[in-house]
């Protein structure tokens, strides 16, 4: 693939995905051969199983061209997500694009939490609230797994960036759900008192009456500024920082949804916001002081702290 690499007679998958495995890994990416596999099967415009069904394949000049612009741009730590136009989340794919975050499998903690919540509560009809929806991967998941049987199962998505909502709605199409979501525009608790939801080629589902939820998720942005330095050139450079960034402390936007997440949740309802590992104790001090119960940080699949859960204490007037 390149003059310092050693050319085989034919560059085969096998050989390719060994030489962009090992150039990936001499670059710094943190997943060298499953980046190697998602370029080749988007080149290839084949299935990850293909690739080793059919090893000894041999590419084609044309595919080797556009395998070299897109390993080349890689190298200098382009996310190849947005090379490929998708990622994977919850074991669904989901299309991405430079309007907002990749979904990461450290958010997949908040979709299962959520989940066993709904179902050891034997909710028939959990009314949902995603904010910062983003490509819509928590939004679309949780509502993928809604009961079927009751129209009134509904999911609130949410998000400040026009173009992140288009995008969002676009996977809730393609996985399927789009009638089961409402999106809406704005920043946080705002986007529910406008009117600004983004309209559908299909009617779109009139918001519900009630304006509280039984669950309410997030992954806002929470990356602080004395850590913004750290991050990734992969992540800094090429996601948008908005969607990253959360102030000084990084709790900008997480302060202002645990404010408030008591007076939008019904009595006993959840929060489930994702959060810096370094956040723990300070978001633990700010559910309590927000008068929520139980509050508790859950860690994800590496084992750091990633989502706060708490309670509403809420209760109703009789």
């Amino acid at each position: 693939m390149s003059s310092s690499a050693a050319t085989p007679k034919q560059w085969t998958t096998r050989e390719l995905l060994r030489w962009m495995g090992g150039h990936f890994a001499e670059k710094g990416l943190d997943s060298p051969r499953v980046f190697a596999e998602m370029l080749l099967t988007h080149v290839f415009e084949c299935e990850r199983m293909k690739l080793y069904m059919d090893v000894d394949r041999p590419a084609s000049a044309e595919e080797l061209a556009a395998l070299r612009e897109l390993v080349r741009r890689a190298g200098k730590h382009e996310p190849v997500q947005y090379l490929v136009g998708h990622a994977w989340f919850f074991s669904r794919r989901f299309e991405v694009d430079r309007s907002t975050l990749i979904p990461r499998p450290s958010t997949e903690t908040v979709v299962e939490e959520a989940l066993q919540w709904i179902r050891r509560n034997e909710l028939a009809a959990p009314r949902v609230l995603d904010l910062c929806t983003g490509s819509g991967c928590i939004a679309v998941s949780i509502a993928a797994q809604l009961p079927t049987n009751s129209p009134e199962a509904r999911v609130v998505a949410t998000d400040l960036v026009p173009e992140a909502i288009a995008l969002a709605r676009r996977n809730a199409t393609a996985h399927g759900v789009a009638n089961r979501i409402d999106f809406r525009v704005g920043s946080l608790w705002d986007a529910l008192a406008g009117d600004d939801s983004i309209p559908a080629a299909d009617p779109a589902p009139d918001p519900a009456p009630d304006p509280t939820f039984d669950l309410i998720c997030a992954n806002p942005p929470y990356i602080s500024d004395s850590e913004w330095d750290e991050v990734p050139p992969n992540v800094k450079e090429h996601e948008p920082s908005s969607a990253l960034r959360g102030g000084a402390d990084g709790l900008d936007l997480v302060r202002e949804i645990i404010a408030a997440a008591a007076w939008h949740l019904r009595p006993g309802g959840l929060l489930l916001v994702e959060i810096a590992a370094a956040q723990e104790d300070a978001v633990l001090d700010l559910a309590r002081a927000a008068t929520l119960g139980d509050p508790r940080v859950i860690k994800d699949f590496e084992g750091l702290p990633r989502v706060l859960a708490a309670h509403s204490l809420r209760v109703v007037n009789s």
